[in-house]
């Protein structure tokens, strides 16, 4: 659906890393002082690109309900750093009137950083309507966006159980399938979140059969270690003696081999 080519204002390491990684929790103390609301509302209006993108960024350290809809209007902006801005906000400032705003964006945006600040705001809206979005995010955009995708969609936990139920299988598709290490990591990590809310049926064992097969097969030790991660939070007692298995067999064999 999408190219790399989308990615051309993102270096291609630092695309994988996580959108906070460059910003401070709400709360979190600092010798900095935070930017003034009031100045960064009168700013989110203001003719002048770099004062809008300014105001944008102020408003993912800031909660004010205030800031929402001017948020909801940038994300239609001419440039597309003020857009992944106001994105990056909405996710600090999490709305359900700027939910659909941004899955048209999603399914619009060429930037390929501006869709992956959205992926990760509708993982923060925690919102049934993005789910849809989410999964076809996951199955058909850049490696980037994937990769926020498969972490969104751990946040389909705090909803229904049949939104979680929707979740799971694309995950697990992608935790076999996905060619990018790093995004089969974040499916194993987001099956581990979603199982802890199922009950043992059907659906669960799916999850905790592409976790073991995670943890034996894949060709990346990150991913081994991610998929082993999850089955241990879950204390699957399946898993659990099938982790020692492997294990034991994996020592038994390097013994022999020596």
């Amino acid at each position: 659906m999408y190219d790399n080519d989308d990615l051309d204002i993102i270096d291609l390491e630092s695309d994988l890393e996580s959108p906070l990684d460059a910003l401070e929790p709400v709360d979190a103390d600092s010798e900095i002082p935070k930017p003034d609301p009031e100045a960064m509302l009168a700013l989110l209006t203001d003719p002048q690109t770099p004062q809008r993108m300014l105001a944008a960024r102020a408003f993912c350290e800031l909660q004010d309900e205030r800031a929402i809809p001017h948020l909801i209007n940038l994300l239609t902006d001419t440039c597309p750093l003020v857009r992944v801005s106001a994105a990056y906000a909405l996710g600090r400032n999490p709305s359900e009137t700027a939910v659909e705003p941004l899955i048209n964006q999603l399914n619009r945006d060429w930037n390929g950083y501006v869709r992956k600040g959205v992926v990760w705001a509708l993982g923060n809206c925690r919102d049934r309507r993005a789910l849809p979005s989410l999964i076809d995010a996951l199955k058909t955009d850049i490696s980037a966006v994937r990769l926020w995708a498969a972490s969104s969609l751990a946040q389909m936990a705090k909803l229904e159980y049949q939104d979680m139920v929707a979740a799971i299988p694309p995950l697990i598709t992608a935790l076999k399938q996905d060619p990018m290490a790093a995004v089969r990591s974040n499916c194993a990590w987001s099956l581990g979140q979603l199982c802890r809310e199922l009950p043992s049926n059907a659906i669960y064992g799916g999850a905790i059969d592409g976790l073991i097969e995670a943890f034996a097969e894949d060709e990346d030790m990150g991913v081994r270690e991610d998929a082993k991660a999850a089955l241990l939070r879950l204390g699957d007692p399946r898993a659990l003696q099938l982790i020692e298995d492997i294990e034991m067999e994996g020592e038994w064999g390097i013994g022999n081999r020596k």
